[in-house]
């Protein structure tokens, strides 16, 4: 029998009213967000945050990695490659606060403001919060020309070139629609930065309170599109969720034990059978698209030396980091696209521990007796790096061997991304996990540049090679995927040639989730949704 979709937000209003779910959703999380618009950041401690207010155009389903419609219902190519237009949905709803209240739906209005506010340096907004849009520059700085209103519900992209991984794109948190009402009515306040602080968007829970360091508090949207709609996997089936910031991963780990929280995101490793053996709590092992890394800086002139950088990679015993950081959870890889996605080049493998050749080359390059430097560690656990001062410690014990005195620094978690991307890392420990099923998104957010030799925001290393990135232009370019899988591979064999860093492993990612919590699985690729997750009385 065949339900409308009216049919099916009756029955699902209907199920949620009559259903036993507790209201309240507590979730521990590792650190505050850095912002709470989407534009302005690309980390995933404030993605946990924010894919749960904000939608974007397409989204990413799990089940396949493909793309999926969200805010826009279909979409079309032009012939050429470089005209996108989106036919966007009708009906769907803002959130709204205290201070304001929507007079009218989603529209292209909306879509337009988005992305102007981050190509137009003289719009009213651009500077507003810092005015630093790295996913935009990275993904679509020079590839974006403009965007373009046709009606209420239909609008352009009109790119520069043909680039296969623009949809792709479109599903990075950094590009979710903010409403351009909101940002009107705060302009007309003289409180501009308010869009930023306190969020209004389409998702399913809306923003409710954030105390720093301490607790951000969401509630149900019912009346979100999804809702609306009668999709399960994009309402809200409880009415708060509390995410309880706390930084230590013991704690979290045994806050989730004690039933204080009902999800805790990454625990330490070594909490794993702990967790595996809770009668009340089970532990959730996801294969995730992920790369983690150790940059060299191309500003400091000891690592322009390639023989430096080989040897630095040579000196490293990463099979014994991988054993003692990831504990058998993770291996080592000197691919830094994940075997998951295609175009990943299996025959890449980790330089051997080869400690004499390596002081062979540093004496070669005129290190013969070391040198000093710093090694970043990342404070935070990741998939791709789940005890950064471990790691460090294990490559700073290789590195004096050969005479280098490597001292470990490392700051809080937004400090960390400010200065890494300053510049300022001698030696930098950084990464990513995918956000789209695209294997482009690490590799050119963090070791790309453009046509003028400009590197991308993320590439706290600014290495920039003519090679590689023409590589990286001809994959997007590609018309079949074939062609660009081979593309990618070809891409990985100078990146590791030429050593701009060295990939330290992959791993699996752990989430430590009661047993009363329904629906919740970890995501593969992006972030994992609170929509559809329901919790026993």
């Amino acid at each position: 029998m065949k339900i409308t979709a009216i049919g099916s937000a009756v029955l699902m209003t209907t199920m949620i009213a009559t259903s036993s779910y507790a209201s309240v959703l507590t979730m521990c999380t590792e650190g505050s967000p850095e912002t709470f618009n989407p534009q302005l950041t690309n980390n995933g401690v404030t993605s946990n945050v924010l894919t749960q207010i904000y939608d974007g155009l397409v989204s990413v389903r799990q089940s396949d990695l493909s793309i999926e419609p969200a805010l826009a219902e279909r979409w079309e190519v032009s012939g050429d490659g470089k005209t996108y237009r989106f036919h966007l949905r009708k009906g769907v709803r803002w959130q709204s606060n205290d201070d304001f209240t929507p007079s009218r739906e989603f529209n292209a209005t909306d879509v337009l403001f988005t992305f102007n506010r981050m190509m137009d340096v003289n719009n009213p907004y651009h500077k507003v919060s810092g005015g630093t849009y790295i996913g935009f520059e990275n993904k679509l700085g020079d590839l974006l020309q403009k965007v373009v209103r046709v009606d209420d519900h239909t609008v352009e992209f009109v790119l520069s070139r043909s680039d296969a991984t623009f949809l792709g794109i479109m599903a990075f948190q950094p590009m979710n629609i903010l409403s351009a009402e909101y940002a009107d009515t705060m302009l007309a306040q003289n409180t501009a930065v308010q869009l930023d602080t306190t969020p209004i968007g389409t998702g399913p829970f809306q923003f409710e309170a954030y105390q720093q360091d301490s607790v951000v508090r969401l509630k149900a949207f019912h009346d979100s599109w999804g809702a609306v709609s009668g999709d399960k996997k994009r309402t809200a089936l409880v009415d708060n969720v509390i995410m309880a910031i706390t930084p230590d991963a013991s704690s979290r780990v045994q806050r989730v034990l004690a039933g204080e929280c009902h999800i805790a995101l990454y625990p330490n490793l070594a909490d794993a059978q702990t967790i595996r053996n809770s009668q009340n709590v089970r532990l959730a092992e996801t294969e995730i698209a992920s790369s983690g890394f150790l940059t060299f800086n191309f500003k400091d002139p000891k690592f322009q030396d390639i023989r430096v950088r080989e040897a630095l990679a040579l000196a490293i015993d990463i099979n014994s980091l991988v054993d003692a950081v990831f504990q058998g959870t993770g291996y080592a890889t000197a691919a830094i696209i994940p075997g998951m996605f295609w175009g990943h080049n299996a025959e890449i493998k980790p330089r051997p521990y080869d400690p004499e050749k390596a002081r062979a080359l540093l004496a070669e390059a005129g290190y013969a007796d070391g040198f000093e430097t710093e090694i970043w560690a990342i404070p935070v656990i990741r998939p791709y790096m789940p005890n950064g001062r471990r790691a460090a410690e294990l490559i700073q014990s290789d590195w004096a061997k050969l005479g280098i005195k490597a001292s470990i620094v490392t700051y809080e978690w937004a400090e960390y991304l400010k200065r890494s991307r300053a510049g300022e890392a001698q030696v930098g420990m950084f990464g990513g996990s995918w956000d789209y099923p695209d294997p482009s998104q690490i590799p050119n957010s963090y070791f790309s540049c453009n046509l003028d030799n400009k590197p991308s925001p993320s590439n706290i290393g600014q290495w920039c090679n003519d090679e590689y990135n023409a590589i990286m232009r001809s994959a997007a370019a590609a018309k079949t995927q074939q062609e660009r899988a081979e593309l990618y591979k070809k891409l990985q064999v100078v990146f590791n040639r030429e050593v701009p860093a060295v990939i330290l492993g992959s791993a699996k990612s752990l989430t430590a989730i009661s047993k009363k919590v329904h629906g919740y699985e970890p995501v593969a690729v992006g972030t994992t949704p609170l929509a559809g997750v329901w919790v026993d009385e």
